[in-house]
């Protein structure tokens, strides 16, 4: 049986398929301002990695900031319930996840079969979302890519004093202007996300095995710095800012199966 996830983010639009629980294929592209448009795009892309046609998926879940407007989407779940799933089907121990995406970050506890049980989410600030990273790097003129890198190099993390984004961009400003040192502001930077992420998940009380999730997972300086926020290890898993989307296929098996 061949399903597929398609997750429609604020940045990025994820697209996968799956079949028997293995991925065939998946496609990640950035999100234009019509989302049903981004997620034709997507699932267009991934159908062609997999020599697959539309007419050949039985069920096609959507999720995320455009679910409600996935043309070919049969049915939709919350991105909550999509990144509980899929955490757990990367890494079956893992109970808690952290998800920070372009727009918002979630703190999530799941139980063994990634039903969520508890979650706190925050779409209000940019500080506390891969935006405010985004931001920085604009104003340090460095490549995002590039932040964990140099977030590995500090010797000396600085502490910001605003969690505002506007304010917090002219403080790093200042803060070049004084001399410190670019890897030293950055892993600041870093660690102001990682607390305030770390904040989220102490209201969850999390427990027993922790992952990061979403498109800032691919930073390694962010796991280093939300390690140490949280004091424990942070399980890193395939695919992180694909997890979304494979919840929303493991959601398609299942509504799949169902009707079969």
């Amino acid at each position: 049986m061949i399903v597929a996830g398609c997750d429609v983010g604020s940045l990025t639009a994820k697209a996968v398929i799956m079949e028997e629980g293995n991925i065939l294929a998946w496609e990640i592209l950035r999100a234009g301002t019509k989302p049903a448009l981004s997620a034709r795009e997507v699932m267009d892309k991934t159908l062609e990695k997999a020599s697959l046609s539309m007419d050949q998926i039985a069920w096609c879940v959507g999720t995320g900031y455009g679910r409600k407007q996935i043309p070919f989407a049969r049915s939709e779940e919350s991105e909550i319930a999509c990144h509980g799933r899929g955490a757990v089907w990367a890494a079956s121990t893992v109970r808690t996840i952290v998800d920070i995406g372009g727009q918002d970050a979630k703190a999530i506890k799941v139980d063994a079969q990634g039903n969520v049980i508890r979650y706190l989410y925050n779409d209000k600030c940019a500080s506390g979302t891969g935006r405010f990273l985004e931001i920085m790097a604009d104003a340090l003129g460095i490549a995002l890519d590039d932040l964990g890198e140099l977030a590995g190099k500090a010797t000396n993390p600085v502490t910001l004093s605003n969690q505002c984004v506007v304010f917090a961009e002219t403080e790093i400003i200042s803060l070049v202007n004084e001399g410190r040192n670019v890897a030293d502001i950055i892993a600041g930077l870093h660690r102001a996300l990682a607390n305030r992420a770390a904040s989220m998940v102490g209201s969850i009380i999390a427990d027993e095995e922790v992952a990061m999730t979403g498109g800032v997972a691919k930073n390694s300086g962010m796991f280093r710095a939300l390690e140490t926020a949280l004091g424990v290890p942070v399980r890193r898993i395939d695919h992180p800012q694909l997890n979304g989307a494979i919840g929303a296929a493991l959601f398609a098996r299942d509504a799949a199966a169902a009707r079969s």
